[in-house]
């Protein structure tokens, strides 16, 4: 296990976050407090220290798992947490974005971890409805009275982060360090603009579902049969994803390696801010997907892996990535010049 800078702090979290949203039984699914403890430990016989959950998973019976399981060496762990789903249904104000939801989630969340601080706090969706002022502002108390050390911002447009940020940097409030979005093989489109935003304020993005609920990890394409598209309800077992998740399980097969490991490794190659929340629910499975840590993809496989995935990244991404345009932007020695890599042409 390597560690990484969370973006523009000092804080060092391990190159793969172990997600807890399988801690639990609330839900009907997911692994007991038991099993759950035994995918933490393998996590940290590994080197990690990155753990990631969630108010709303379990409805709090997550955060209260993380909690016991790392009550013995609390400052070895980088825990991050989430508030903004709604803990309340018949509350209209148990939900969103507001200083008022965020600041009894937060001690909600302080209660059932058993801690005094959270490492990571992250706005686990944007509501629309409250004003990114209230939410950055509100945001800076709680680190400044010490209950928050770092910020972050999951599933919001990139024009949200970015004004969000900019704010913050005016009024000298605390920034978002990271977001945390979907990636996958069969999920790129952040790539149009969050990545590339991202990257402008130097900031980590934590990948949740890098294995696509599954699909790639080769349960739908090995073993002979082939999936009925046409009874699942997961709209991800369509044809196209189903080629790609094939793609990957040949490059594992070449390797000697799991589909789930080539998956993985893919995101991690992506880019060094990246970092991919992996989840499990037996402990043989994040076993098996830590592995992925034991080598890294050669250019070819990525090549290949990003060619079968590719996406649209429309205008103005593809209009700017022309060469013509380049070369009228640049001038002729475009190729010579180094570029960040917004300005880059796409992969």
């Amino acid at each position: 296990m390597r560690y990484k800078l969370l973006g523009n702090s000092g804080i060092r979290v391990s190159e793969v976050c172990l997600g807890t949203m399988s801690f639990g039984d609330v839900w009907g699914f997911g692994a007991d407090e038991q099993e759950s403890g035994r995918i933490i430990s393998a996590f940290a016989d590994a080197g990690g220290n990155f753990l990631d959950t969630a108010n709303k998973y379990h409805e709090g019976q997550s955060e209260q798992i993380v909690g016991k399981h790392i009550e013995g060496d609390r400052d070895r762990w980088v825990v991050a947490t989430k508030y903004t789903l709604s803990m309340r249904g018949d509350d209209p104000n148990a939900s969103g974005n507001s200083r008022k939801n965020m600041t009894r989630s937060v001690e909600g969340s302080l209660r059932r971890l058993g801690t005094d601080y959270i490492d990571l706090l992250w706005v686990h969706a944007w509501d629309f409805t409250t004003p990114v002022e209230e939410v950055m502002r509100g945001l800076d108390d709680l680190v400044r009275a010490g209950k928050v050390l770092y910020l972050g911002i999951s599933d919001a447009p990139a024009w949200v982060v970015s004004r969000a940020n900019t704010i913050a940097e005016l009024r000298g409030w605390t920034p978002f360090v990271a977001q945390q979005m979907q990636y996958s093989l069969l999920e790129r489109t952040i790539e149009r603009e969050a990545l590339p935003m991202a990257d402008a304020f130097g900031m980590a993005t934590t990948a949740w579902a890098p294995l696509a609920a599954g699909v790639l990890t080769g349960k739908h394409t090995r073993g002979g049969g082939k999936p009925d598209t046409k009874r699942s309800n997961d709209d991800r077992l369509n044809e196209h994803n189903l080629s790609i998740a094939r793609v990957v399980d040949e490059i594992a097969d070449q390797l000697d390696r799991s589909s789930a490991q080539v998956a993985v490794n893919w995101v991690r190659q992506r880019g060094d801010k990246l970092i991919p929340i992996v989840g499990a629910r037996k402990v043989e499975q994040i076993q098996d997907v830590l592995t992925c840590l034991d080598f890294r993809l050669d250019e070819a496989h990525m090549a290949k892996l990003n060619d079968v995935s590719r996406i649209e990244l429309g205008f103005p991404r593809e209009f700017l990535g022309a060469d013509a345009i380049r070369n009228i932007v640049y001038g002729d020695l475009a190729a010579q010049i180094d570029l960040p890599p917004g300005a880059q042409k796409p992969r």
